[in-house]
This record gives C-alpha cells, structure tokens and sequence, in this order.
C-alpha cells in the first residue's frame, strides 16, 4: 500500500515538473515574440521616417529655396517633417511617439530629455553602434525603444548650425540666436527615437499563455489520474 502511494506521488511530481517546463518554455516564447511584433512595429515606423526626411529634402526644399530668402520655412527641415507626420498619427495611436532629440537644438521643443541625452551621448562615446533598442517603463506601461544617431556627414547642414555669424538672418529671426550652433562635421548632434508600447502585445501573450497552461493542466491531471486508477 506504501508503495503504491510512494509511486502515485512520483507520478504526480513528474507530472508537475512536466506542466512547469512547458508554461516556462512557452512563456519565454510568447514573450520573445510579443517584443519581436513591437520591435517590428517599431522598424517600420523608423523606416517611414527616413523616407519622410528622404522625400523632404529631395522634393520639398528645392521648392521652397526662393521663399527661404526672406522667411525661414520649417517645412524645409526633415525632422519636422517626420516629427508633425508622425504627430497626426498619434491622435489614434497616442502611445506611439517618433522624436529627434538634440543636445543642443535650434528649436527647444526638439530638446532631449535627460534618458535621450544618455542615447545621444551614448553614439557619441560609440560611434561604430549604429542602432540601439531597448525596454523602458512609462507612465502608461513598458515600451520599447528603437534609436539610430544623426549624424552631422554634410557640410551643408553647417550653414544653418555653424556659428552665428554664418546663419540665415531668418533662422534667427524665427528661433532666436541661443541655441542650435557649435555643430562639428561628422559629429553625432542627435538621434531619431521611435518609442512602440509593449502593453497590448504583453497582454495577448499572457492571455495565450494562460489559456494553454490551463489546456495543458487538464491534458496532464488526465493522465494522472489514469496512471493512479492503473496503480491501484
């Protein structure tokens, strides 16, 4: 009679730690593929941005070369391009931001805040690291992250963040003569940062999780209770 008892515990123990491996298993699975769907999302945000700026600078400066003579046009820039495009979508999607923080900005709203200043300084300090992602918590749950370094690679952009003396007269009419100059060439000044919540994601994977734990649960409490009628 003991022995049968010792055995029907056995039995349920390796039940037990087989029903553990498989939620830990599965776990680490639906998780990893939660943060790979926002890390996609994220991806293609970023990539929408490039072609923005891309198309900005290509189609909509040359346009607008005239004017700028006389008035400073930020229509002209590529990061307020991408940052007012990108600002209409998060009227649905209010959690999902894209921001090109600056050190050192001309226009202060494109100010870094003190965890992108530390991603700034971080591709200053690494300038072969070409990309970094990762997890944060904000206000309204975990988000990932996706940031890439700009860059000063064209002299040209130095027109306008040089020195004071050599800015347009209406660059400063419009901003002012504080702030955005000292830029170096081949200098990383700032990033584009697209920020993705992780919360829907986390949560459909925990619900799968659950749901599979609990049709596993049955499926191995069956067996059990098989194997201790055979044991009896």
């Amino acid at each position: 009679m003991k022995s049968k008892a010792n055995l029907s515990l056995i039995v349920g123990a390796m039940l037990l730690t087989g029903l553990a491996a498989v939620g830990f298993v599965e776990n680490y699975v639906m998780q990893r593929n939660a943060r790979d769907t926002v890390s996609e999302q994220a991806r293609v945000m970023m990539e929408a941005a490039q072609a923005i700026r891309h198309y900005t600078v290509k189609e909509i400066r040359p346009l607008l070369a005239e004017q700028m003579q006389s008035e400073f046009l930020p229509q002209t820039v590529p990061a307020y391009a991408a940052t007012t495009t990108f600002g209409s979508l998060r009227e649905e999607y209010r959690d999902f931001t894209y921001r090109e923080p600056a050190l050192n900005p001309t226009n202060l709203r494109n100010k870094a805040t003190d965890w992108e200043a530390e991603i700034i300084q971080y591709f200053r300090n690494n300038p072969d690291v070409t990309e970094l992602s990762d997890r944060r918590e904000t206000p309204t749950g975990p988000a990932l992250y996706l940031a890439k370094p700009i860059k000063i690679g064209d002299a040209g952009c130095l027109t306008c963040h040089s020195t004071v003396a050599d800015a347009p007269r209406p660059l400063l009419k419009k901003y002012g003569m504080e702030h955005g100059f000292g830029w170096q060439l081949n200098e990383v000044v700032a990033a584009q940062v697209v920020s993705v919540p992780m919360t829907v994601p986390v949560q459909k994977a925990q619900a799968a999780f659950y749901l599979l734990i609990a049709a596993v649960g049955s499926i191995f409490v069956g067996i059990g209770v098989v194997i201790n009628s055979l044991i009896k």
